[in-house]
């Protein structure tokens, strides 16, 4: 029998969601929350324990939370662990990825996690250890949870791993010699007839494709520019009334604040779920330095100030929607006379 140790967040755990993202981890024998969705398909194979970690706390506490577990795995026999999956969630992804690589390095046993594409763990751990190719959010469980699986008997079995398109794994950047029939020469050219031919092919070697930005010429006169205010940080008047996504959003909105000095507690909120809320509750200013900027423009170190905040929540939105809002935003403040703009994020 192979023993795995899991780990998942607050929300997977069932102990709550933004509100308990500080959580201290806690250890747990068995499986517990989403632990107990892997039971019945790891092939003789039991989870021997589950760590669970709030997603804000781990990401401030790293070190301390990983002293917490190598003093809760250093009597245990285990053989594998198993993180998430975490999909596109960036502090839950980044937690899943390095409690991964922490294990791996700490008790030589492979490490096993699942994120979606565009999550920035993908980038910082995925030479290190396996991550698998999951949904953008947790609707995509069903197949996750198989597919994490799948992978976990391989590895635990002992057997051997295919290419990363095979397993649906990210590419961990090593080169491994394959022997083939016919020579580079000769399948570039069968490859050259296909594509003439609009036929389907397979390339060998996929060249990264990157867009070219242009950065826009700098102000020359701070003191007569017209400034922008834009966040993605979901600052939205208390209530939400135009009911903005906590994520995924495809829309942003534009608010007057014209007449305000800076944006008090009570009359403007978050409604972003991708962090701790209380801090930008408390000072909506945290997020939107409105109150700063109007000292500059009495100051006369700048023009003015746009009359409306731009708001949308940035967690989750795909490139193709914000790149969309952005190109509308731009338009927008084109039209209106906006020299510059402050983009702040969370």
């Amino acid at each position: 029998m192979k023993n795995i140790v899991f780990y998942t967040n607050q929300f997977f755990g069932q102990i709550g969601g933004e509100d308990k993202a500080y959580t201290e981890p806690q250890f747990h024998r068995g499986p517990v929350g989403n632990a107990n969705a892997f039971t019945g398909k790891l092939n003789d194979t039991e989870i021997t324990a589950t760590i669970i970690c709030g997603d804000n706390y781990y990401v401030e506490n790293m070190d301390k939370v990983k002293e917490f577990i190598k003093e809760k795995l250093k009597d245990i026999n285990f053989d594998l662990v198993i993180a998430g999956p975490a999909f596109n969630a960036g502090r839950f992804g980044v937690a899943c990825a390095d409690v991964c690589a922490y294990i791996k390095k700490e008790f030589n046993v492979e490490a096993v996690t699942g994120l979606y594409e565009e999550n920035p763990a993908v980038e910082m751990y995925k030479k290190d250890i396996y991550i698998l190719k999951v949904g953008k959010s947790a609707a995509g469980i069903r197949k996750a949870v198989p597919l994490m699986a799948g992978f976990a008997n391989k590895l635990l079995n002992g057997e051997k791993i295919g290419s990363p398109k095979e397993e649906e794994y990210f590419a961990k950047g090593k080169r491994i010699n394959v022997f083939k029939e016919k020579n580079g020469a000769e399948r570039a050219l069968d490859m050259l007839v296909k594509r003439l031919k609009s036929e389907p092919f397979e390339t060998e070697l996929e060249i990264s494709l990157y867009e070219k930005v242009i950065h826009a010429p700098p102000l020359i006169d701070l003191s007569t520019a017209k400034i922008a205010l834009c966040t993605t940080g979901g600052i939205v008047p208390y209530g939400n009334p135009d009911h903005m996504p906590a994520a995924t959003a495809k829309i942003y909105k534009m608010y007057d604040i014209s007449g305000k000095e800076s944006l008090k507690e009570g009359e403007y909120e978050s409604v972003h779920a991708g962090y701790d809320p209380v801090y930008a509750n408390k000072d909506p200013n945290r997020v939107v330095p409105l109150d700063v900027l109007r000292k500059l423009e009495k100051e006369n170190a700048i023009g003015s100030i746009y009359e409306y905040l731009t708001v949308t929540t940035g967690n989750s939105t795909s490139v193709a929607d914000a790149a969309r809002m952005g190109g509308e935003i731009a338009e927008k403040f084109m039209k209106d006379g906006v020299d510059g703009v402050i983009l702040t994020s969370t």
